[in-house]
């Protein structure tokens, strides 16, 4: 008998995976990997922040904490820190009720929440996200049952850097009600964001066409070092009056990627409205998952809570965001002074973990083949993979890609 499985077509491969997976298989001792999308410490390790290490120690030995089950939402002391983290503690949407967080399963999770409640109980079925954008914004609308998904430019890849005007003229094409994704900070892959100016006049666009405005906010206090900083536009459009969603993520600001702490926060216009969008809210949830986990949550909830584990958390998000803007400038200026053709500021003046080198297709498989030095084909690359025992490897190699100068033996390797 045949198997009911044997015409299940094979999936492409997830290209990020994919060339961490080759990273890992090569056997070259200068290979290097600026596609993965996690923070790396100069010697190129992972790092547990100390801050959630202690946290972790406390929580394990309090003998008051058992397994139970978290309520549907969330754990409470987790959710209302997170949305007093992205609004601000003197938000007037949180005094007056009118903004509450729910758990979810990391960024992702409060993603495919919020289009779940959009579609179901909004009925809004059209979508903008931007040109180039994280793949998933796409696949969760999709999969959720979003018909009319739209991209909006977003990059000028000739002259590097945010093409404002072709973002604002595609989204004037879209219909009232269209749900607009925009990210907070850190703009992911190209980590180029608008200036506050810029903000107020995507804000003046949103507000005319009467747009649904949903952050992703998946690096705050991780891009700058401020998560104050970091939280300026969602701010600017709560106190403008907008009703929205905030999708946030812990894995990168807080290094736990794997334990998928998130938070969907709604701000809406009158507390009048919170019971009915928090039951169906709930009811998305418990048809999903249940409810979410609770060791990420507990750890955030503790750092967040507690003044000075507080504190120990903002030095190490500016130890973090430091590390990564010398990166930057380190690497503008060993290509300026290798005289590598084109322009390089875009790569001091986008911000963040990832940079849009504006590498080509052809010099991305150069390095990937002759100089061992993995990234995206669309010249993507996580400023953590570089450190001061590779930089000057990865200018070098950078520069002969471009100039189209043949890998001597010595660096093909």
């Amino acid at each position: 008998m045949s198997s009911i499985f044997a015409n299940v077509p094979k999936g492409p491969a997830i290209e990020v995976f994919a060339l961490t997976q080759a990273f890992k298989d090569d056997a070259s001792t200068k290979k290097v990997n600026l596609s993965v999308g996690a923070y790396r410490t100069d010697v190129g390790e992972p790092w547990v922040l100390p801050v959630v290490r202690k946290t972790e120690i406390s929580i394990a030995g309090d003998e008051a904490i058992n397994h139970e089950y978290l309520p549907v939402t969330g754990l409470d002391t987790f959710t209302r820190a997170a949305t007093e983290l992205v609004l601000g503690a003197d938000s007037a949407a949180i005094k007056e009720k009118r903004a509450f967080g729910v758990q979810t399963i990391s960024g992702t999770g409060a993603l495919r929440i919020a289009a779940d409640f959009l579609l179901q109980q909004l009925k809004l079925n059209t979508v903008y996200y931007s040109n180039p954008t994280w793949e998933n914004h796409h696949k969760i609308f999709f999969d959720c049952g979003f018909t009319k998904l739209h991209s909006y430019r977003y990059w000028d890849q000739e002259k590097r850097q945010l093409d404002l005007k072709g973002m604002l003229d595609d989204l004037e094409q879209a219909p009232e009600g269209a749900v607009v994704i925009l990210h907070a900070c850190a703009h992911n892959p190209t980590g180029m964001d608008p200036t506050h100016e810029q903000w107020k006049q995507i804000a003046d666009l949103v507000e005319r066409k009467k747009l649904f405005p949903l952050f992703d906010s998946a690096y705050q206090g991780f891009a700058s070092g401020s998560p104050d900083q970091d939280a300026w536009a969602i701010r600017y459009f709560v106190d403008r009056g907008f009703e929205l969603f905030v999708c946030q993520s812990f894995a990168k600001n807080f290094g736990l990627y794997c334990e998928r702490a998130g938070n969907l926060t709604v701000v809406q216009k009158s507390g009048a409205t919170r019971d009915q969008i928090h039951s169906q809210l709930t009811l998305i949830v418990r048809g999903q998952y249940s409810n979410p986990p609770a060791y990420g949550a507990r750890i955030v909830s503790k750092v967040l809570n507690t003044p000075e584990l507080r504190k120990e958390w903002m030095d190490s998000i500016q130890s973090m965001s430091s590390r990564i803007r010398e990166m930057r400038k380190q690497l503008r200026d060993k290509l300026v002074a290798l005289g590598t053709p084109g322009t390089w500021d875009h790569i001091v003046n986008q911000i963040g973990m990832f940079s849009y080198t504006g590498l080509n297709e052809s010099q991305v498989a150069v390095l990937i083949k002759d100089y061992h030095i993995y990234l995206l084909r669309t010249g993507r690359i996580n400023m953590c993979g570089l450190n001061t025992g590779n930089i000057d490897y990865v200018a070098k190699a950078i520069n002969a890609a471009v100039t189209g100068v043949p890998a001597t033996v010595e660096n093909k390797l």
